[in-house]
């Protein structure tokens, strides 16, 4: 059976002469969760296991889909301390599967999407995970890119300026339906933005849903389709709004199954291993929402028209929504929430 976004054929060919010891026919499938790039599993007759990502099927915007970009970076922090699948080969010739494409080695272990695959695991796995992930984003915050190859990954200065210019042409090139408080958020942010100190390389989609974890460990980092290089804190803003603790409004959270450390501890723990404040780290929650729902707006936009792929488990209207309570949210931070 055929898997939509695979030509099986021509990828099985172009694997077989860079896979030593391969074993076709080989098994596709698409791995749930991520609503950006499509993300393959694939076995061959052996048994043996890789990761396929490629683009979204269809006419997608400019932005975060650039195939060698990803693999450029796991194969740069291939021997740091930040734990990331091993980049095996690029394809950049579209002949191939239509769009390119790398495969990296596949790694066991748990991805914690939600509270349900949360409480599968102990409590004391939960925290000490929890806090592994504060110490790996730390690591990668202290990395200098320049060591790992990254340094020309983008410019350094000005990161919230860019990505607030980024995410409103993204936002406008998506929109199929007025949201008042995009506009709103974006004016305060620019109004407010503060002075950028330092840069690091900077994940963009920093949460426990986008990590392989095992054995009370982050075993792997994965989508860094939005990595660049800026301002660290704005990967901690992103972080500590997915930390949901229990019996906060998502209940379906990661974090909201109980048992990982809270807030306060993971932003002291990364303001000792960083050195960094995070007294204003308010505007990052409130820049981190809002660019979600700019995100979140080219990813309905991408279902409404199919370049998405068929999925039948996805709620268009649920999805739609979502995008204007991010946008209230992050415009009632800036307006003293919490």
């Amino acid at each position: 059976m055929s898997v939509e976004g695979i030509n099986e054929e021509r990828v099985t060919e172009w694997l077989t002469a860079r896979l030593e010891d391969l074993e076709p026919p080989l098994a596709f499938s698409l791995i749930a969760g991520g609503h950006s790039n499509l993300t393959y599993r694939f076995t061959d007759q052996a048994g043996s296991a890789w990761v396929l990502r490629r683009p979204p099927l269809g006419h997608v915007l400019q932005s975060a889909h650039d195939m060698g970009r990803e693999h450029k970076i796991i194969f740069g922090l291939r021997d740091s301390d930040v734990p990331v699948p091993e980049a095996i080969a690029l394809c950049r010739d579209t002949g191939v599967n239509d769009a390119p494409f790398y495969v990296m080695a596949f790694v066991a272990g748990d991805v914690l999407h939600d509270a349900g695959a949360a409480g599968r695991l102990g409590e004391d796995q939960r925290f000490a995970i929890g806090m592994h992930a504060v110490d790996v984003l730390a690591r990668l915050h202290n990395l200098e890119p320049d060591t790992v190859g990254l340094g020309d990954l983008g410019r350094r200065e000005a990161y919230l300026a860019r990505q607030l210019k980024r995410w409103k042409r993204q936002w406008e090139a998506s929109k199929t339906h007025e949201i008042p408080e995009m506009e709103e958020t974006a004016r305060i942010l620019e109004e407010r933005m503060p002075g950028q100190i330092g840069s690091a390389i900077v994940h963009g989609d920093y949460r426990l849903g986008n990590m392989i974890v095992g054995g009370g460990r982050v075993r792997a980092v994965l989508d860094w389709e939005l990595c660049t290089l800026g301002d660290p804190l704005a990967d901690v803003g992103y972080l500590l709004n997915s930390w949901i603790a229990p019996g906060e409004a998502d209940a379906q959270a990661t974090t909201a199954a109980g048992g990982f450390p809270s807030r306060a501890a993971i932003s002291e723990r990364y303001e000792r291993m960083t050195g960094r404040d995070l007294g204003g780290i308010g505007y990052y929650r409130a820049f981190s929402h809002w660019r979600l729902a700019a995100i979140g707006q080219g990813v309905y936009k991408r279902y409404l028209v199919g370049a998405m792929g068929k999925r039948s488990d996805f709620d268009l209207e649920s999805y739609k929504s979502s995008v204007s309570v991010r946008a209230g949210t992050a415009l009632e931070l800036l307006s003293g929430g919490d």
